[in-house]
């Protein structure tokens, strides 16, 4: 494989509303930083109430003849957008990198997961087939259908901004609703470029709108009448406030927030296999995912046998531009996110734990502008401690020793969150019980990061999570379709006379 070609676009970015791209010369903006370098690279606009209003519109305009579009046409326009993203796999990677600062490689994962998800959207006839009994009672039938929302939107964080955003609108379009996405205005570039390939794909004017912006957009869409449901990821705080609003307003809401993974590892693991899965999942695209492994729970003895080599490697961590192809880990997305990871890396120190290996030195040659932070690793941290208690979004490692199984698992349950959790072992009891017994919604068993796929759904506990649906899979189509049940008899066979009594099946 050769160099990948580097993303280097400086035009604004701006709104795609009703099919076109839509600039306003009054719009506020903020800057896009390229993280390797600490460069502006270009300006985003920040959508007001007016632009977002007119992104409503169009959806909402769009959506009856969309929603009567047979489900077999949805799913035609869904194949032609997957072969385009097939064909622009590697642009889109490239914009992640430049804009996120994750390596080159890790974005081309994150887009093909996105598309995974777009590969089960296009089976949208089947899954929004309905049940039917003939004959629920003397001469009538009973069936249920699923019929979409209209106008819903999807508020999406930066550390996905490919993929999670196609967690979401696929879904949705294809179910025959009409879709705003308001991504971060840290990556903006993805979410336009896939709202084009959309329109080349045949897929109606209005149907897909992108409205860049921040908190206002937010709350334009949350107030908006004409939003039936918001889909959401990102930190908790802000996840929790989402879904008491969108309530408040009647909207069908799922919020995904944040999240402080643990992976326990038991005295008869693999010791090989953990550290490699140590070393992916804390480390992989600097810690800035809501699945990375943030605490690892070592039991017994574990503990004394795998510090020294956790210490090695990540002082091995390759820490370069992410569109170097032997680059292991890149910069952290903005300076003011470098900065919150390094006061609560001090925290850590201030309050006790043991810093084995300190990333906030972490240096890379010709890059000085960079928001570059190494890999840091923790040991004796304990449940009282902030880098314990909160979640970090870095690259930072923190390890606590427990004595036993039991005390693994019950300082797991504690935590306040709940999304994915790891637990690595050779003993089929141990793996059983924990998969049973651990409160998290995705659980991993010699698995690092169980991401699930796209037929599945993605969601965690507690406060992961607030709603009852997770995202995509069944559980999407579900959160963007409501159910119909009709009842049918004809009048040759409608008994004479009214009825006064509760309808029984007879």
């Amino acid at each position: 494989m050769g160099a990948p070609l580097a993303f280097t676009a400086t035009a604004d970015a701006a709104h795609f509303i009703n099919g076109h791209s839509v600039t306003s010369a009054h719009a506020r903006r903020q800057p896009v930083f390229n993280p390797a370098t600490g460069a502006v690279s270009r300006q985003v606009e920040l959508a007001d109430a007016t632009q977002v209003h007119a992104a409503v519109a169009a959806a909402q305009a769009a959506f009856p003849k969309w929603a009567d579009t047979p489900p077999v046409r949805r799913a035609r326009v869904m194949f032609k957008f997957l072969e385009l993203l097939n064909q622009h796999r590697d642009t889109l990677a490239a914009m992640i990198t430049a804009e996120h600062g994750k390596v080159f490689t890790d974005a081309q994962g994150e887009v093909t997961r996105g598309i995974e998800i777009v590969e089960f959207a296009c089976g949208i006839p089947q899954l929004l087939k309905g049940d039917y009994t003939e004959q629920v009672s003397t001469a009538i039938d009973n069936w249920t259908l699923r019929q979409p929302l209209g106008v819903v939107a999807g508020v999406t964080p930066f550390n996905f901004p490919c993929m999670v955003p196609l967690w979401m609108f696929p879904v949705a379009i294809a179910a025959g609703n009409t879709f705003v996405l308001k991504p971060s205005p840290l990556d903006p570039s993805p979410s336009l470029l896939m709202a084009e390939l959309l329109k080349q794909a045949g897929l109606p004017d209005g149907v897909f709108n992108v409205v860049q912006g921040d908190k206002v957009a937010v709350d334009a869409l949350l107030e908006h009448p004409d939003v039936k449901a918001i889909s959401f990821v990102g930190s908790t705080p802000v996840a929790h406030h989402i879904a008491q609003e969108a309530a408040r307003q009647g909207k069908r809401v799922q919020a995904l927030g944040g999240a402080k993974n643990h992976m326990v590892v038991m005295p008869d693991a693999d010791l090989d296999q953990v550290v490699d899965a140590l070393m992916g999942s804390a480390f992989g695209s600097a810690g800035e995912r809501c699945m990375a492994i943030s605490v690892g729970v070592l039991v017994g003895d574990v503990a004394e046998r795998i510090m020294p080599r956790l210490v090695e490697r990540t002082k091995a961590l390759k820490v370069k531009n992410g569109m170097e192809l032997d680059a292991e880990m890149g910069p952290i997305v903005t300076a003011a996110a470098r900065a919150r990871i390094a006061a609560l890396i001090d925290s850590g120190v201030a309050q006790g734990a043991s810093l084995l290996v300190d990333g906030r030195t972490q240096t890379v040659a010709g890059h000085d502008g960079g928001f570059w932070l190494g890999g840091t690793l923790f040991d004796h941290v304990t449940p009282a401690m902030r880098i314990y208690q909160e979640e970090i979004f870095g690259p930072v490692l923190s390890c606590v020793r427990v004595p036993d199984f039991t005390a693994a698992l019950d300082l797991v349950n504690a935590h306040a969150y709940g999304n994915g959790v790891a637990c690595f072992t050779r003993d089929g009891h141990v793996a059983r019980e924990f998969g049973r017994r651990v409160q998290a919604g995705m659980v991993g068993i010699n698995v690092p990061i169980p991401v699930p796929m796209a037929w599945h759904g993605f969601g965690g506990w507690k406060a992961s999570l607030f709603g009852d649906m997770h995202a995509y899979g069944e559980e999407g189509v579900r959160f963007y379709t409501k159910q119909k049940s009709i009842m049918q008899r004809w009048p040759e066979s409608t008994p004479k006379g009214a009825e006064f009594v509760m309808p029984t099946a007879k």
